[in-house]
C-alpha cells in the first residue's frame, strides 16, 4: 500500500504543478499554438504514465513470489474499459492536434502570399553554407543577420535551396520547414514580441551546415518603416 500511496501522491504533485505552472510568454502566434497543444498532450500523457506505471508496480510487487502462476480469465468490462479509455485519449489527441495542424500560422499551404497592406515576404534562399534573404515586393537584399520585420504583423517566409536540402528553423518563432532545390515552401506566423530571435539551418548539408545560421529582429512598426526606407536609400 505504501507504493500505492506514493504514486498517487506524486500524480496529484505532479497535476498541481502542471496547473499552476505560467508558461512562457510566446513570441509569435505559430510558438502559442504548438505550446498551448504541447501542455494539452502533457495533461493527458502525465496522469496515463503515472497510472500505467502504477498497475505495473502493482502486478510486480503482488505477485513477484508466485510460484504457480494461473492463467489470466477473461474480463469483458475491463477490456471494454480499456478499449473505450485508449478510444477516448486517441480521439482527443487527434482533434486538439488537428485543431493545431490545420492552422495556416503552423502549416501554411495558401497559394496567396502576404495578402495584406502591412504584411512582411521574405524570400530566404538556402545554399552550401549561408543564406540569402530577398524583400521582392521592395527589390531589396540583406544580409542573414540583417532580417527586420514588424511586431504585430503576419510575416511569410518562402523558403527554398540553391543545391542540395536545407531546413529553415527558427525555434522560438514556431517556424520550421525544409528547402529543397527546384522547390519553394511557404512559413508563416504573426510576432508578438519585439527582440531578437536565431535561426539556423535544420537539416544536415556538408561541412560547414554549423555555419548557417541568421537572425530575425522584431521591431516595432515605425521602426521598421524607417529601416526599411533607410535600406531602400542604400540601394
Amino acid at each position: 500500500m505504501s507504493a500505492k500511496r506514493v504514486l498517487f501522491g506524486s500524480l496529484l504533485a505532479i497535476l498541481a504543478l502542471a496547473a499552476l505552472a505560467q508558461p512562457a510568454v510566446a513570441q509569435s502566434t505559430s510558438a502559442e499554438l504548438i505550446n498551448e497543444l504541447d501542455n494539452k498532450l502533457l495533461f493527458v500523457a502525465v496522469p496515463v504514465t503515472l497510472v500505467t506505471q502504477f498497475f505495473l508496480l502493482y502486478a510486480v510487487l503482488k505477485f513477484r513470489n508466485n510460484d504457480d502462476p494461473k492463467p489470466t480469465k477473461e474480463n469483458r468490462r475491463l477490456e471494454l474499459t480499456w478499449t473505450v479509455a485508449t478510444a477516448v485519449i486517441l480521439l482527443f489527441v487527434g482533434a486538439a492536434s488537428y485543431g493545431v495542424m490545420a492552422n495556416e500560422a503552423v502549416t501554411y499551404s495558401g497559394d496567396e502570399v502576404a495578402p495584406d497592406e502591412n504584411d512582411v515576404l521574405i524570400e530566404a534562399e538556402a545554399y552550401q553554407w549561408g543564406w540569402n534573404m530577398y524583400y521582392p515586393e521592395h527589390d531589396l537584399e540583406v544580409g542573414a543577420d540583417e532580417i527586420v520585420v514588424p511586431e504585430g504583423q503576419d510575416v511569410y517566409f518562402r523558403v527554398y535551396s540553391d543545391d542540395v536540402i536545407h531546413g529553415f528553423h527558427v525555434p522560438e518563432l514556431g517556424l520550421k520547414t525544409d528547402a529543397f532545390p527546384d522547390q519553394t515552401s511557404v512559413v508563416m506566423t504573426e510576432t508578438n514580441e519585439q527582440g531578437t530571435y536565431q535561426g539556423y539551418c535544420s537539416e544536415y548539408c556538408g561541412l560547414a551546415h554549423s555555419q548557417m545560421y541568421f537572425s530575425i529582429e522584431v521591431v516595432s512598426q515605425e521602426e521598421y518603416d524607417q529601416w526599411l526606407d533607410e535600406q531602400l536609400e542604400d540601394e
